[in-house]
């Protein structure tokens, strides 16, 4: 019966099991082995507890279902070493980054022509900034001088936290550990604080108890700081024993997206994401269901990143499929923006004007 089934698997998946016979041809099938190859996708995410991971293991779930594509989601060290990755690492095909790493690594120039080199699918969803610290830290001026995890160098966290602290002019001592080393530095007293981006409820704090000695801080909503981030808050219904009920924490969201290299056409690599892109443009709306994870419901297609290009085979589907949208006058958007901030964070008159301000250049730029 054992050799029936493995033979049945076999034939399914067109490989070899040890000890039933098989012809030599299919020990060495090159179109089997092209066949595999081509319907393989590696993206490469974030640690296992984190948004990116977690969005990678929908598709490699959803994707596959009906289709010979297949998806291995990758442990990754870190926005930047993912964008590395994607520029140096043979058999990596997809990265998942933060934004604003994309925009400090080219405004720094930390890689030639990065611009050109890498291009993105689509913009994905928002992460939240957490800064847990101890119950004695109440505002964020008090990390000035204090040790502060900032998570693996070449992580988004660290790229996050060091422009959010830059900003604010707040000067902690910085250290680098794992997330899970983090908390349990921070919870034994050795750090005043750690950082962390990932969508809320971040896995990471849902274990931590009542009574922890440990809590949010809020992040101020300075113009300086609103004119690289969006706001938006944690709530007790996000962390319910670690926010109060109306107690809400304000801070600030990371933009995430999807990237590739700038295949050319002609490659077959480039066929390779194409096919991908097909699939899962195809497939979308599968991931706006449950059990899927609650980050999908933030992302548009058509989203657009300013000062980046669309990979040619996903503005190819979304010129061919009509994906363009209703005009909205001024002040109808004005309205959806204000109802939105409603939802999101608590800012005042003036936060709201200048935030409003920035949306409408951002509507210009992807315009434009």
């Amino acid at each position: 019966m054992l050799r029936s089934y493995l033979r049945t698997l076999c034939l399914a998946v067109g490989c070899l099991t040890v000890g039933l016979a098989q012809p030599a041809s299919a020990q060495q099938d090159p179109a089997l082995r092209d066949r595999i190859n081509a319907g393989t996708i590696r993206i490469v995410s974030g640690d296992v507890d984190g948004t990116s991971f977690r969005v990678a293991a929908d598709m490699a779930t959803v994707l596959t279902d009906g289709t010979d594509m297949r998806i291995l989601p990758v442990i990754g060290k870190g926005s930047v070493q993912n964008l590395t990755d994607i520029l140096y690492l043979q058999g990596v095909d997809l990265a998942i980054v933060q934004i604003d790493v994309l925009d400090y690594l080219k405004d720094n120039k930390l890689f030639r022509g990065l611009d050109r080199r890498v291009h993105y699918i689509t913009k994905l969803f928002n992460e939240e900034l957490h800064i847990l610290v101890r119950d004695d830290i109440k505002s964020i001026q008090d990390l000035n001088g204090q040790t502060v995890s900032f998570g693996l160098p070449g992580s988004g966290a660290f790229v996050t936290a060091t422009n959010v602290f830059g900003t604010l002019g707040v000067e902690p001592e910085p250290v680098s550990s794992d997330l899970a080393m983090s908390l349990e530095k921070l919870k034994s007293g050795e750090i005043a604080g750690m950082v962390y981006v990932g969508g809320k409820p971040a896995r990471l704090f849902q274990d931590l108890e009542a009574g922890s000695g440990l809590h949010f801080l809020a992040v101020p909503f300075t113009p300086e700081l609103l004119e690289t981030y969006m706001p938006s808050r944690l709530t007790g219904k996000d962390y319910p024993t670690l926010v109060s009920e109306g107690g809400d924490v304000n801070t600030v969201t990371v933009g995430s997206a999807m990237i590739a290299f700038n295949w050319k056409p002609d490659t077959e690599r480039y066929q390779n994401v194409s096919r991908f892109i097909e699939v899962f443009f195809n497939k979308f709306d599968e991931f706006k269901k449950p059990p899927r994870h609650g980050k999908w419901t933030e992302v548009s297609l058509t989203g657009r990143i300013p000062g980046w290009t669309r990979f040619a085979a996903a503005e190819e589907w979304l010129r061919k499929n009509g994906a363009g949208g209703k005009m909205f006058t001024e002040t109808e958007v004005e309205s959806a923006f204000r109802k939105f901030l409603e939802q999101e964070a608590t800012v005042t008159e003036d936060q709201t004007d200048i935030l409003f301000e920035k949306f409408l250049r951002l509507l210009e730029r992807q315009s434009g």
